[in-house]
C-alpha cells in the first residue's frame, strides 16, 4: 500500500496541531522518524489484507530528547487505520507502558484531530478470578471440609491475619464495581502469595463455563481489546501470545503493526521466555502434593468410570517420574565437578557446548517419557472434568466436583508441562538447523528469499545449579536457547504485518549487527539512527581522572573510597555507577559515617521512595548522592537539577560465569572468532552509553560524566567505547 495523499495528509495535520496545541517547536530528529516509520509501512504490500512482500522490520534508534514517543504515534496511527490493522506497542517497561496509556495517547487525542481508541493488555494473571475467590472464602469458612481442595494449590491458609476480611473487602468492592479486578488499579499493593490465591491461568480458568463468566474481569478487558485501535502491551505479553501461537490473548501477528518501544529488550526477554527450569527435589515434593490431591479426589469420583481411571494412571505415572528423578539427583550429585561457593551456598555446572554426558543424556530420555506418561493422564483428567461443565450432555462427574477440582487439576498439568519442557530440551541434538530451513514453507514461494541467509545457530545452553539450605538440598536443571533469532523470526517477524524497532540504544560501537544477529530480524530491515538535538559538546563533559590502582586491582574499592568525596563536594546531585553490589555496599558502609544524610543506595528501599526521597533533598536545597547498580544505569529519569554528575566506577562488563553468556562465547570461539571482541565488548558498549545517558534528559540540562576506569584510555577496546558514547567534550588526565 503505497502512502496515499490523503494519509501523508493526515500525518502531517496532525503533527503541526500537536506542536501548535502544546507550543512546542518540531525536531529535526522527530521528523526525520516520522518520516522513516511511515514511509516504511506505507511500503508494505497487501493483498486481501495479507501481507505480500518480504518480512522486514524498521528499526530507529532514536536518542533522549528526540520525542520518539510522539514520533512513532502520529506516523503509525493514520497507516494502521488506513490498513484495517491493529497497532500493538509494546514496551519493555511498566512506567513506560503507563505513560504511553496515562499521558501520549490522551495528550494525541486532545492535541490532534485524529480519531482513535486504545487499550491496555495484560495476561490473565494480572485479574481477579471470581471463581478463585469464591472458591477461598468458602474454603476459609470451612476449615474442617475436604470439598474445596484449593489448600493443595497455596499451602498453609491464615498466614496473614486478616486474610478472610481482606477477601471479603475484595468481592465488595469487585461486587460493587468500585474496582474493576485488575490487580494494579487495587488501592494498595497485594502481595504475591496473597494474589496468586484469587487468580488465576489459561490452563484452570474453565472459560465460557464458568458461571461467572459474564462478570469476568479478564473477558471484560478482552472485550475491549477487540474494539481497540491501540493495544498497549508488553515485550513478555506479547511472546506469551506467541507462545500459544499468536491471536490468543492479543490480535494475530499477520493483523497487527506492532512497535516495540525499549526495543533493544526484546533478545533476553525471548531468552527467558523460552528457557526451562526443573529443581528436582522441589519436584519431588510437588509429586507428593499431587498424590494427595489423587487420594482426596478419589471419593468424588465413581468407581469404574473414566475419570476414575484416570486417577489410577495419573498416580503410577507420578511414581515413574519420582523412580527416575531420584536417580537424576544421584547422577547429577556424584559425578559433576561441583565447586562451592561458601558465601552463596551454590555450585554451578554448565555442560560444554551443551552436551551431556552419556549417562545423564539416557536418564533425560527416560524422564521425558515418564513426564510425557503424566502430563497425557493428566490433560485426560482435565478434559472428563471440562466435560462436566457442558449441561447439554450426561456425564459421569457431578458439576460441583469439577467446578471444585478443575482449577486444581489444571494447574498440575501446567506444572507437569513445565517439568515436560525441560526434559524436551535437554533431549534435543545439538543447535537448531540454519534458519533458511527450520523455517521454510514450501507454500510461501518469493518470501523465502527475504529471510537472511543460511545461518547456524549455537546449540542450546544446558547447566545446572546445586544449592545448600540449613536444613535442604537441590539441585536445579535449566536449558535456554543461546540466540533467539529463530525462535523471533519464525515466530514473529515472519508472520508480523509489520513491526518498528525503537530504543535510545539499539546499536553497539556504532552498528546495529548484534541486535540483528540476537532478535533474528529479516535481511530486507531498514535501519536508521536519528541525530540527537542535544548539542552534547556544549552540554556536558566526559572526564577520566588520574588512578593509581585499576579496577582488577585488590586495592580499587579503597581508591574509591578515597576519590569519591572529591568528585560530589560541590555538587547537589550525584549519581554513582556499580557493576557489583558487593563493592557498592563495601564503599557505603566506608563513607556513610563520614557524611550522614549524604548517601542513599538502591537497595536502602524501593526504587520510586529511593528517587523520591533523593529529589525531595535536592529541592531542599541539600546535596544528595545516589549509589545504584544496573537497573539504575538504564531505568531513571532525573532531569534538570536532580542529577549534574554521573560518576561509573567500572566499565560494564558481563560476570562471565553467565552460563548463556559463556555458551555464547564458546560458540564464538569455535567459529574461529574472539568473544571479547564480539560479544563483551559491544555488549560493555551498549550498557556504558545508558549510563552515561542518565546525565542529559532535556535540551536545558548540563553537567559531567566521570569515568573511574582507566581501562577506557589504557586498552585498545577502550577508544572503541570512549568514541560510541555521545561526543561530549573529554577531560583525560595522562
Amino acid at each position: 500500500m503505497a502512502l496515499t495523499d490523503e494519509i501523508k495528509q493526515s500525518i502531517q495535520q496532525g503533527y503541526r496541531d500537536v506542536l501548535a496545541g502544546k507550543d512546542i517547536r518540531a525536531r529535526y530528529g522527530q521528523r526525520l522518524m516520522i518520516a522513516e516509520i511511515a514511509k516504511y509501512m506505507g511500503d508494505i504490500t497487501e493483498n486481501d489484507g495479507q501481507r505480500t512482500s518480504p518480512a522486514s522490520a524498521c528499526v530507529v534508534e532514536a536518542g533522549t530528547g528526540t520525542g520518539k514517543t510522539l514520533a512513532y504515534l502520529i506516523a503509525a496511527i493514520p497507516v494502521a487505520k488506513a490498513l484495517g490493522k491493529t497497532l500493538v506497542i509494546s514496551t519493555a517497561t511498566v512506567a513506560l507502558q503507563d505513560q504511553i496509556v496515562l499521558k501520549d495517547l490522551p495528550d494525541l487525542k486532545k492535541h490532534s484531530k485524529m480519531d482513535f481508541n486504545w487499550t491496555l493488555a495484560k495476561g490473565r494473571g494480572r485479574y481477579l478470578c471470581m471463581s478463585r475467590l469464591e472458591a477461598r472464602l468458602h474454603d476459609e469458612g470451612n476449615t474442617d471440609s475436604d470439598t474445596m481442595p484449593l489448600f493443595l494449590l497455596d499451602g498453609p491458609k491464615n498466614e496473614e491475619p486478616g486474610t478472610r476480611a481482606f477477601f471479603e473487602e475484595m468481592l465488595a468492592s469487585y461486587g460493587s464495581r468500585e474496582w474493576d479486578g485488575d490487580r494494579d488499579h487495587w488501592p494498595e499493593q497485594i502481595p504475591d502469595d496473597v494474589w496468586r490465591q484469587v487468580t488465576t491461568d489459561h490452563r484452570q480458568c474453565t472459560n465460557r463455563h464458568c458461571s461467572y463468566f459474564d462478570s469476568c474481569a479478564f473477558f471484560d478487558a478482552r472485550k475491549e481489546l477487540d474494539d481497540a485501535d491501540i493495544v498497549v502491551a508488553n515485550h513478555d505479553l506479547v511472546l506469551a501470545d506467541l507462545a500459544l501461537g499468536g491471536g490468543a490473548i492479543l490480535p494475530e501477528p499477520e493483523n497487527a503493526l506492532y512497535i516495540f518501544d525499549e526495543a533493544h529488550h526484546l533478545p533476553d526477554k525471548a531468552l527467558n521466555h523460552f528457557a526451562a527450569s526443573l529443581p528436582l527435589n522441589a519436584t519431588r515434593q510437588w509429586l507428593k502434593q499431587l498424590s494427595q490431591a489423587l487420594v482426596k479426589m478419589q471419593p468424588y469420583l465413581a468407581a469404574g468410570t473414566q475419570a476414575a481411571k484416570s486417577l489410577d494412571r495419573i498416580s503410577s505415572a507420578s511414581r515413574e517420574v519420582d523412580l527416575v528423578l531420584n536417580r537424576v539427583y544421584e547422577e547429577a550429585e556424584q559425578n559433576t565437578g561441583w565447586e562451592f561457593n561458601e558465601e552463596r551456598r551454590t555450585a554451578q555446572w554448565r555442560y560444554p557446548e551443551g552436551e551431556l554426558p552419556e549417562a545423564m543424556a539416557d536418564l533425560a530420555a527416560e524422564s521425558r517419557i515418564a513426564t510425557a506418561n503424566m502430563v497425557r493422564q493428566l490433560g485426560v483428567l482435565a478434559d472428563e472434568l471440562q466435560g462436566a461443565f457442558d449441561e447439554r450432555k450426561e456425564h459421569e462427574i457431578d458439576r460441583e466436583t469439577a467446578e471444585a477440582w478443575y482449577p486444581v487439576i489444571g494447574s498440575f498439568h501446567a506444572r507437569a508441562e513445565d517439568q515436560l519442557r525441560l526434559w524436551t530440551a535437554w533431549c534435543e541434538q545439538g543447535g537448531a538447523k540454519p534458519r533458511s530451513e527450520a523455517e521454510a514453507d514450501p507454500d510461501e514461494g518469493e518470501q523465502a528469499e527475504a529471510r537472511p541467509k543460511t545461518q547456524k545457530s549455537p546449540p542450546p545452553a544446558r547447566w545446572a545449579v546445586r544449592q545448600r539450605w540449613d536444613h535442604a538440598e537441590d539441585i536445579t536443571l535449566y536449558s535456554s536457547p543461546v540466540l533467539a533469532d529463530n525462535l523471533l523470526y519464525s515466530r514473529l517477524w515472519s508472520r508480523a504485518y509489520g513491526a518498528v524497532l525503537t530504543s535510545a540504544t539499539l546499536t553497539a560501537l556504532g552498528r546495529f549487527d548484534r541486535l540483528n544477529a540476537r532478535a533474528g530480524l529479516p535481511q530486507d530491515s531498514r535501519f536508521l539512527v536519528v541525530p540527537s538535538s542535544f548539542r552534547y559538546g556544549d552540554m556536558a563533559t566526559v572526564e577520566v581522572p588520574a588512578m593509581s590502582a585499576m579496577p582488577t586491582d585488590d586495592g580499587f574499592a579503597d581508591e574509591l573510597i578515597k576519590r569519591l568525596p572529591d568528585l560530589w563536594a560541590g555538587e547537589k546531585a550525584t549519581l554513582v555507577l556499580f557493576t557489583s553490589r558487593r563493592q557498592m555496599q563495601q564503599v557505603r558502609d566506608a563513607l556513610a559515617p563520614e557524611y550522614p544524610d549524604l548517601i542513599i543506595t538502591q537497595d536502602d528501599m524501593a526504587k520510586g521512595e529511593v528517587l523520591r526521597q533523593h529529589c525531595s533533598r535536592v529541592d531542599e536545597g541539600r546535596p544528595s548522592v545516589l549509589f545504584g547498580v544496573a537497573s539504575f544505569a538504564e531505568g531513571i529519569d532525573l532531569p534538570g537539577k536532580y542529577l549534574h554528575h554521573v560518576v561509573i566506577t567500572r566499565l560494564p562488563f558481563s560476570v562471565p560465569d553467565d552460563p548463556i553468556e559463556a555458551s555464547l562465547a564458546e560458540w564464538v570461539s569455535q567459529r574461529g572468532g574472539n568473544p571479547f571482541m564480539e560479544i563483551t565488548v559491544p555488549d560493555a558498549s551498549i550498557k556504558l552509553v545508558q549510563a552515561v545517558g542518565r546525565l542529559l534528559r532535556t535540551e536545558q540540562d548540563t553537567g559531567r560524566v566521570t569515568i573511574l576506569d582507566r581501562r577506557i584510555i589504557t586498552r585498545r577496546y577502550g577508544q572503541l567505547l570512549l568514541d560510541a558514547l555521545p561526543p561530549f567534550r573529554r577531560i583525560i588526565e595522562r
